[in-house]
């Protein structure tokens, strides 16, 4: 062999030697080994971080007793890092610094054997219990979070897609844990995704949580039912390096639709039950009856409806009693400035002109004086049809409409219609109760304008008179 092939073995031998002492050095556990007689043969960076005792102080030392090791420990300690049975176990034990200090230890043993199955010695590799300890206690504390604690959690990546999902969140957001991962939150979400994404985003640009967010959203499974989410979100950073960076974002988040349903049902109470108050102490006030209930319908429909129409009979209809007579239009609130109604070859007045409307006999406003029933009707078109609302002699924008009967002295006297237009939800029984209730009050007025009339001698119903 020549001089030149004899150098190659060499120059990769000492090649792999560079190799593992860069290894060596550029682990994050401190790493001990010793050959078949105890001596130290490798000490690495990290164990002189942690004990003080550099590798020229301890490599070359015959086991660890009397410096790394108090010599009442070193038997015991011996026994566990040469038990062949226990590698790769967990071990604790105290090792001493340089400085006289004792540091408790967590270390796993492994054994060295040669080609033939021989010993060769050991190596160890240690690192502090209490790091051990404190990493150990977050990973348990993230893990009972995600699976266990009452509280939403998603940990959200940079690219604003799940990382991990907990299970109240994957319940919330009715979905397997392992479905969203990866994916875009547009996927489970509806209305309400972009709200969701733009705090996430902030958080990920600012780095400053945000707490108390109350974000409405809509599963796209669900559409018609929107939620409540109280949410938190905290930036993520990784600790290992020098500057933080961003890993995503956390999203802590807890359901309080209910909570917030009561508390806006409870403040649309409080403000329909103060507009009602309002409203009879202005009737109170009123000379005039027709006046009075004109004036209930100018107090209630502040964010209720958009427009109401007052229908009143010629001739009031106890109960039992058929042909009453058609519908004259008495009062319209807001008044003024609607115009009429058209689009289907004829008009439609909304305004009082003392003529009797011309409701079909399938008309909401007849079938509610005919049944003494409230009666809701809505267009199901969409988008909302012109041709619904003007066929039942009403606004073209109209899209919800709420019947209800004038009740009086055991009789009906007419009807009164709540309209909603484009962007309000029907309505529903808590609307419904509420216009009962204002057709009350509103029927008594118009039930005293009668009594007031038919003294003066004027049979004439409101709308009819000059």
């Amino acid at each position: 062999m020549d001089a030149q092939g004899a150098a190659a073995p060499a120059l990769a031998l000492d090649a792999d030697a560079r190799l593992l002492a860069v290894l060596l050095d550029g682990m994050e556990v401190g790493l001990a080994a010793l050959d078949r007689d105890g001596v130290v043969t490798h000490w690495n960076r990290e164990a002189t971080r942690l004990l003080g005792w550099t590798a020229g102080e301890a490599v070359g030392r015959d086991g660890l007793a009397g410096w790394a090791l108090r010599p009442a420990d070193a038997e015991a300690v011996h026994i566990q890092l040469t038990d062949g049975h226990g590698a790769g176990r967990i071990h604790e034990f105290a090792l001493t610094t340089r400085d006289g200090r004792r540091v408790l230890v967590r270390a796993q043993a492994h054994p060295l054997t040669a080609a033939d199955g021989g010993p060769l010695g050991l190596y160890f590799a240690f690192s502090e219990a209490g790091a051990q300890v404190e990493l150990e206690r977050s990973l348990g504390l993230a893990e009972a979070m995600l699976d266990e604690a009452p509280t939403g959690v998603v940990l959200v990546d940079a690219d604003l897609r799940p990382a991990a999902v907990g299970e109240s969140a994957a319940r919330w957001l009715d979905c397997e844990r392992n479905a969203l991962l990866g994916h875009p939150l547009g996927e489970v979400l509806g209305d309400g995704v972009q709200e969701l994404e733009a705090a996430l985003q902030h958080v990920l640009a600012t780095g400053k949580p945000l707490t108390g967010v109350k974000l409405w959203a809509a599963l796209r499974a669900e559409p018609g039912r929107r939620r409540c989410w109280r949410s938190e979100f905290v930036r993520l950073g990784s600790p290992l390096g020098e500057e933080p960076v961003p890993l995503g974002v956390a999203w802590f988040f807890e359901d309080v639709t209910l909570h917030e349903q009561a508390e806006q049902e409870g403040t649309v109470l409080r403000f329909r039950a103060s507009q009602l108050r309002r409203a009879g102490q202005a009737a109170a006030e009123c000379e005039d009856a027709m006046e009075a209930a004109i004036g209930y319908l100018d107090f209630v429909l502040a964010g209720f409806a958009d427009r109401a129409l007052l229908d009143v009979l010629d001739r009031p209809r106890a109960h039992g009693d058929t042909g009453s007579g058609p519908l004259v239009r008495a009062a319209m609130s807001p008044g003024g400035g609607l115009g009429a109604v058209g689009g289907l070859g004829h008009e439609a007045v909304l305004e009082p002109t003392g003529l009797p409307v011309r409701y079909s006999e399938v008309h909401p406003a007849v079938r509610a004086v005919e049944q003494t029933v409230t009666v809701a009707s809505s267009d199901s078109g969409v988008p909302p049809q012109a041709d619904w609302a003007v066929l039942r002699r009403w606004p073209a924008d109209t899209v919800h409409a709420l019947c209800t009967p004038l009740r009086s002295g055991g009789r009906t006297l007419g009807v009164l219609t709540f309209l909603r237009g484009p962007g309000r939800h029907r309505f529903d029984r808590a609307d419904t109760a509420y216009a009962e209730d204002i057709a009350a009050r509103v029927a008594v007025a118009v039930d005293l304008a009668a009594a007031r009339r038919a003294a003066a001698g004027q049979d004439r119903p409101p709308g009819q008179q000059g």
